[in-house]
C-alpha cells in the first residue's frame, strides 16, 4: 500500500470509464433496478450517469443514484459484462466518490461502534466482552480469526466459531470489533476517504506477520479484497471461515464425532456463493442432518450493507425462505452471517421450525456446547420495560452507564441497526 487511497479510487475510475461502455446490460439484469427510480429508465442511461460521476465528477441523476445505492452486491451484473467491468466493482468505487460529496449517513461510524458496544455490552459477561471489544495485544499465531464490526452484535455466531477453531486445535489469534474496522464505513458510507484509509492501514498493520486471515464478515471481506484489492494486495491470504474450516477437515479426513438428527433449509446468498457452499458442505457431513435444501437470497448478505438496501425485495425474500422452509417440514432453518440470524430469528417467531446459525450446529456436532444465543433470548421478550431490566445490570457489569428510560427509547433501534438508515442520531453525541 503506497498510493494513496485516493489515487488508487482515482485510477480505478479511470479504468473503468475507459472500458465501460455503458451498453446497459448490468442494469438489465440486476434484481434491485424495479425497486427504485432506475425502473422506468433506459438501462445505458442509467449506467451512463454512472460513468458521468466517476469520469467528470457530474452530479448523479435519480435512476443511477438509486441504482448505486440500492446494490445488494448479488454479482448478477457481473458474467453478463462484454468489457469484463465488473459492475459491483464498478458501483462500490462510484459510491466512495459520491459519499465523498455527500453522505447520506454521517457520523455512521462514531453510531455503529456505540451501538456496536451496547449490543456487546449487555449480551456478555465482562471476560468475553473484553475479548471481543477490547482490543488486547496481538501475539504471533499460525491464522488470525478476524470477525470485523458488526459481527459483534450477535457474539454468540464469533465465539462458537472460536469453539470449533478450539475443536480442532487451530492455533489462532482475534483481531475485530470497531478498533479493527476494514475502513468501508469511513470511506464508502461516510466519503471520509482520508480516515477510511487510516483504518485500513492500521488493520493491515495488525494482520502483519500472519500467513492466513480468516474473515467473518462477508462487508470486510469484499471491501479489503475485491473493492480495494489493488489497493491493499495483501501478502497474507485471506479466506472466509467457513472456506478454511471445510478445507482443515477435508484435508485431515475429521468428522463430525456428534449426531445431530433433524431436517435442515439453509438460507444461502447469491452473491456469496463460496460461502455458501462452504457451508452446504459442513452440514452434510454432521450425521443426522439432512440438508433438504438451500433457499438463495439475492445480495451477498443480509443486513445494511446488502439486502436491506432494497427493503421491498429483501421483505419478500425473507418471506419467501420462511415460507419454503414451513413448507419443506424443516426442523430447523439455518443462518449464514449475522445479519441474516438477527433478520429470520425475528421473522421466525411462531413458525414450527427453530432458526439457528449454522455455527451452532458446527459446535453441537464437535461435541461443544453452543454460546448462548441471547439476540434469539432478548428478542423473544414482548414486554420491553422487562427486557430493559434485564439487559440493565450486564451494561453497568461491563462498564457502561446507562439509564433505563434512554434504553427504553432506544433499543428497538438498536435491535434494528438503524444507524444505517440514518436512524440513532443520538449516538452522534451520546457517549456510552
Amino acid at each position: 500500500m503506497t498510493d494513496s487511497l485516493d489515487a488508487y479510487l482515482t485510477a480505478e475510475a479511470a479504468r473503468i470509464t475507459s472500458a465501460c461502455t455503458a451498453c446497459g446490460d448490468c442494469v438489465r439484469v440486476c434484481p434491485v433496478v424495479g425497486f427504485g427510480r432506475a425502473r422506468d429508465v433506459p438501462p445505458a442511461e442509467v449506467a451512463g450517469g454512472i460513468l458521468g460521476l466517476l469520469r467528470d465528477g457530474q452530479d448523479l441523476p435519480d435512476a443511477a443514484y438509486d441504482w448505486m445505492t440500492m446494490c445488494n452486491g448479488c454479482t448478477a451484473c457481473i458474467p453478463v459484462c462484454p468489457e469484463k467491468v465488473d459492475p459491483r466493482h464498478m458501483l462500490m468505487i462510484a459510491a466512495h466518490r459520491a459519499s465523498e460529496r455527500q453522505s447520506a449517513t454521517p457520523d455512521l461510524f462514531k453510531r455503529m461502534a456505540r451501538a456496536i458496544k451496547l449490543m456487546v455490552a449487555m449480551q456478555l459477561i465482562p471476560e468475553e466482552f473484553k475479548r471481543l471489544f477490547i482490543p488486547g495485544r496481538r501475539r504471533e499465531a499460525e491464522v488470525i480469526f478476524y470477525t470485523g464490526c458488526n459481527a459483534l452484535r450477535t457474539p454468540h455466531l464469533l465465539f462458537n466459531t472460536m469453539y470449533v477453531l478450539d475443536a480442532l486445535e487451530i492455533d489462532y489469534d482475534v483481531v475485530g470489533g470497531p478498533s479493527a474496522c476494514c475502513g468501508v464505513i469511513a470511506a464508502k458510507w461516510e466519503g471520509r476517504i482520508a480516515d477510511g484509509e487510516r483504518q485500513t492501514r492500521s488493520v493491515m498493520t495488525r494482520f502483519a506477520g500472519t500467513g492466513r486471515v480468516l474473515n467473518w464478515c462477508p462487508t470486510c471481506e469484499l471491501h479489503l479484497t475485491d473493492t480495494l484489492g489493488g489497493f491493499t494486495r495483501p501478502e497474507m491470504r485471506f479466506d472466509h471461515v467457513t472456506a478454511f474450516l471445510a478445507e482443515h477437515m477435508a484435508e485431515r479426513a475429521l468428522s463430525f464425532p456428534v449426531a445431530i438428527p433433524g431436517r435442515a433449509v439453509l438460507h444461502g446468498h447469491v452473491g456469496s456463493p463460496g460461502i455458501t457452499g462452504a457451508v452446504e458442505t459442513l452440514l452434510r457431513q454432521i450425521p443426522g442432518l439432512e440438508l433438504i435444501e438451500t433457499v438463495m437470497e439475492s445480495g451477498y448478505t443480509c443486513g445494511g450493507s446488502g439486502c436491506s438496501k432494497t427493503p421491498e425485495l429483501a421483505a419478500r425474500e425473507h418471506a419467501d425462505a420462511l415460507d419454503r422452509a414451513e413448507a419443506l417440514g424443516a426442523d430447523l432453518l439455518v443462518t449464514l452471517f449475522h445479519g441474516c440470524h438477527g433478520i429470520f430469528v425475528a421473522g421466525g417467531r411462531g413458525r414450527p421450525f427453530e432458526v439457528v446459525n449454522f455455527t451452532d450446529l458446527l459446535a453441537r456436532a464437535l461435541g461443544q456446547t453452543p454460546h448462548p444465543d441471547t439476540v434469539k433470548e432478548l428478542q423473544k421478550g414482548s414486554d420491553l420495560a422487562l427486557l430493559v431490566d434485564e439487559v440493565l445490570p450486564m451494561l453497568r457489569a461491563n462498564g457502561l452507564t446507562v439509564e433505563g428510560d434512554w434504553l427504553m427509547a432506544h433499543l428497538p433501534a438498536l435491535f434494528r441497526s438503524a444507524e444505517f438508515k440514518g436512524g440513532l442520531e443520538v449516538l452522534s453525541t451520546s457517549r456510552v
